[in-house]
């Protein structure tokens, strides 16, 4: 009920997030590989092992499905500590009110790679197959991360049309002094529930491939 009645007061102030049901994104194969602790001249990998990394890459991609949303909302004060947004809420962080500096409005994103991926690997650690659940995993992160980063150049492109840029840097709840809590606050903003994504008690997003994050957004071209 809650969340319902969130949901509503936000609509009411006409702050409605747009929706992404498809995002397509190549795979990061070299994030994905530094992810896994893979350097190149300092790293062996056999040819077998690199076969069943490739493989494991190829199965991951038609399990994984890329959704989001996103939202502008106004700032409507700041200081060294904290940021109000034009909701009324409240953001306390020191490290947040420096990246947002200067911005007259927050873009706030969320991204999933859906259950599927998630499904496949809990089957895979259950069945022993350890080091592809690992490449699944991390295949589910870097192209979760790849889908804010989609989602931040196609708002930045709506946006430099009103004569906007996007802070380059974007922040989490959880990160620094950020707390964890605002997640639930990130949550309702987004409707995430739209998308497929739960939040628990303790602000954890469900599925785990689920990512939000926060980026500003002022007048003129932001260097940040």
């Amino acid at each position: 009920m809650k969340l319902v009645e969130f949901t509503t007061k936000f609509e009411k102030m006409g702050i409605v997030p747009v929706f992404f049901h498809a995002i397509r994104v190549d795979m990061p194969v070299r994030a994905v590989f530094r992810r896994l602790g893979y350097h190149k001249g300092r790293t062996e990998i056999s040819k077998a092992q690199l076969a069943e990394v490739e493989a494991a890459f190829q199965d991951a991609v038609p399990l994984i499905e890329l959704k989001g949303s996103a939202v502008l909302v106004s700032v409507k004060e700041q200081d060294e500590g904290h940021i109000v947004l034009a909701t009324g809420e409240f953001l306390q962080s020191a490290s947040l009110a420096r990246m947002l500096y200067g911005s007259s409005e927050v873009l706030f994103m969320g991204a999933t790679a859906g259950n599927v991926i998630m499904e496949e690997i809990g089957r895979e650690s259950k069945q022993g197959r350890l080091s592809r659940a690992v490449v699944l995993d991390a295949v589910a992160s870097e192209m979760t991360d790849k889908a804010l980063d989609w989602i931040t150049g196609h708002m930045g492109r709506e946006l430099r049309r009103q004569g906007k840029g996007v802070t380059r840097s974007r922040f989490s709840a959880g990160y620094g002094d950020f707390a964890l809590e605002n997640q639930k606050i990130m949550y309702e903003l987004l409707q995430l529930q739209n998308i497929g994504v739960k939040i628990t008690d303790s602000c954890i997003l469900i599925p785990e491939k689920s990512v939000t994050a926060i980026a500003g957004v002022r007048i003129g071209e932001f260097k940040q």
